[in-house]
């Protein structure tokens, strides 16, 4: 809340509320029922005094009070969050400007009291401006404000007509025909309030890294302990156990490297629990395992560069795409994780906070 953000919401809806009545004209007649006189009411912002407005437009006070009148104010009476009008605020507006890129989130929706005072010296002066007013809030009236212009936001805001009432005031002794007659129209302007404005920087590029679904079928790389013997044989069954008829865990020989002492495996069932030992069916080879690796199969990546690289929004660019496959991935963007201990799969047996805990075994279905 310490940044400035100042986008003259309340002053440009004041403003477009105000500009509605700012060329309404008032015509008289005479007896005979031909045009006397025309003229446009005058319209202000200020409270309903009479005499405020009469100081702002005669500093000298060298008019009669009569002079005046007839004329309007308006003013601003409160305002109030509208909670069935909300918007998600997570939402961004984007912009190309000569700045660069400019973001805008959702705004909040208010609700805003304006009242509308009609001053006269008598009830047809009034009449008439109120017969010209209310044809056309039905009881709401919609206009169009460039709320802010340089994201080219315009928002339709309803006002809504809420009550009309008027009060007739005598100057004076009791018999003196000198009065004032002040209506008060009340409305509701259904607008919003907007946050401050941001430069987000441009996504040029895309990287989308493609793996098998982790199931119990995939590869694991299992580094084993140097403390074994034998060879594992492609293909042969593994399993721990005191046979393979009374295995615990089992699983088939993808690959075996004895410089490293990696075992990579499949089809794994059961729990492997890496202080026992994993024997060869054919081979009757057996090691221990201290950790291992998920190795994901048909692995893809794409890469998405826009062209040119410093496009901006609103403006026309393409973009090129690349497909790695297999081998040719860059290992600078992939990484394999290595895990000292257990391996956590959606078809083991415990959850991972007990594994976490534990870690010992290497968990299968």
């Amino acid at each position: 809340m310490a940044n400035v953000s100042y986008n003259h919401i309340i002053r440009k809806i004041t403003a477009g509320f105000g500009g509605l009545f700012d060329n309404i004209t008032l015509v008289r007649y005479n007896g005979d029922g031909t045009e006397s006189e025309r003229f446009i009411v005058p319209i202000a912002y200020a409270a309903k005094e009479l005499y405020v407005q009469r100081l702002q437009s005669d500093y000298n006070l060298d008019k009669k009070v009569q002079m005046t009148l007839p004329r309007m104010s308006f003013e601003l009476t409160g305002m109030s969050y509208d909670a069935s009008r909300k918007q998600n605020t997570n939402i961004k507006s984007f912009t190309n400007t000569n700045a660069g890129v400019v973001s805008q989130y959702n705004p909040v929706p208010y609700n805003f009291n304006y009242s509308l005072y009609l001053y006269t010296r008598n009830i047809e002066d009034a009449h008439q401006i109120v017969e010209h007013i209310l044809p056309y809030f039905t009881p709401d009236y919609t206009i169009k404000l460039n709320l802010i212009s340089e994201l080219g936001i315009i928002k339709e805001v309803p006002i809504i007509l809420n009550t009309t009432n008027f009060d007739i005031t005598y100057e004076g002794s009791r018999d003196s025909d000198t009065r004032t007659i002040i209506w008060t129209l009340d409305f509701t302007v259904k607008g919003f309030i907007f946050g401050q404005t941001s430069t987000p920087k441009i996504i040029g590029t895309t990287i989308t890294n493609i793996f098998n679904d982790t199931t119990a079928s995939n590869n694991v790389l299992l580094n084993m302990n140097s403390t074994g013997l034998g060879t594992y044989q492609e293909g042969e069954f593994i399993y721990q156990g005191t046979s393979f008829s009374m295995a615990t865990a089992t699983g088939t020989v993808v690959k075996w490297v004895p410089i490293n002492n990696q075992l990579t495996i499949k089809n794994i069932s059961g729990n492997f629990i890496s202080s026992q030992p994993i024997v060869g069916v054919k081979t009757n080879a057996s090691y221990t395992f201290n950790s291992y690796n998920v190795l994901p199969t048909d692995l893809a990546q794409i890469i998405t560069i826009t062209t040119p690289t410093d496009a901006k929004a609103n403006t026309l660019y393409s973009y090129n795409t690349i497909l790695n496959e297999g081998s040719n991935i860059s290992n600078n963007i992939i990484n394999t994780n290595n895990f000292s201990g257990d391996l956590s799969l959606v078809l083991g047996q415990d959850d991972l906070s007990i594994e976490l805990e534990n870690p010992i075994d290497l968990l299968g279905n």
